[in-house]
């Protein structure tokens, strides 16, 4: 599960580390939620094939979308049932994107997501690196009037069983690709057969985690103090 992540990265830091073509002016964002446009790096197809960082919004809305509602329940996608279930499968065969992070939220307490009673974690790279979370995107053309209106792109975050580093703050994790795998990954021309592989679980020591203060459970609070430590680490 990620229902909340950072991205406070400087762009042109991003641009050298991912390699895309724009030169974006980026705000730092410490509260990332769904509903809200957030950059996303796609690959362009032959012969060019440059990436290219575009905002799209989180919440994926599959094209047979009869309206955008659904968005708020596929903002995360199973990697286990990525080619079979039917909200995700052409996306896996066709639209795949990096969604660039460095840090993400976790709650523990009694119940699923975000609440005023549970403890909100921030995880990052021991480092304090960037990241890219594998992604899928798509292409939805709301009809209003019997005319079709401008498109919207949307994403999802592809999640994996949690490392034994995160296993006690939830189940499930982002899967988080290496520098050589995100090159795979947005390859138009992979097969999904041959990307299944990547989808695995972060090496426990890449990872590290700490409490943060409850205002994060607000997606309106936005603030840098936010990623703040409100207690001690935890790392392999």
């Amino acid at each position: 599960m990620c229902g909340r992540f950072k991205l406070s990265t400087p762009a042109e830091e991003l641009r050298r580390e991912f390699g895309f073509v724009e030169h974006p002016n980026l705000a730092p964002r410490y509260n990332i939620a769904p509903t809200q446009e957030v950059p996303v790096l796609r690959q362009r197809r032959a012969p060019k094939g440059e990436r290219t960082l575009q905002n799209l919004r989180w919440g994926l809305i599959p094209s047979w979308a009869k309206d955008a509602k659904i968005a708020s329940s596929l903002i995360n996608a199973r990697a286990e049932t990525l080619a079979e279930k039917p909200a995700f499968a052409a996306a896996f065969r066709k639209r795949r994107c990096l969604v660039l992070a460095d840090g993400f939220y976790a709650w523990v307490g009694e119940g699923e997501g975000e609440g005023e009673g549970k403890q909100p974690y921030l995880v990052t790279r021991r480092d304090g690196g960037a990241f890219a979370f594998a992604g899928l995107w798509e292409r939805w053309t709301p009809k209003a009037a019997g005319k079709e209106s401008a498109f919207i792109d949307s994403f999802t975050i592809v999640t994996t069983e949690a490392n034994a580093l995160l296993r006690p703050l939830h189940p499930r994790m982002p899967v988080i690709l290496p520098a050589a795998h995100c090159t795979s990954w947005i390859d138009p021309d992979a097969s999904p057969e041959s990307l299944k592989p990547l989808l695995a679980p972060a090496e426990d020591d890449l990872l590290r985690y700490f409490p943060v203060s409850k205002r994060v459970n607000s997606a309106r609070i936005d603030e840098p103090d936010l990623a703040d430590p409100a207690g001690p680490e935890t790392a392999a």
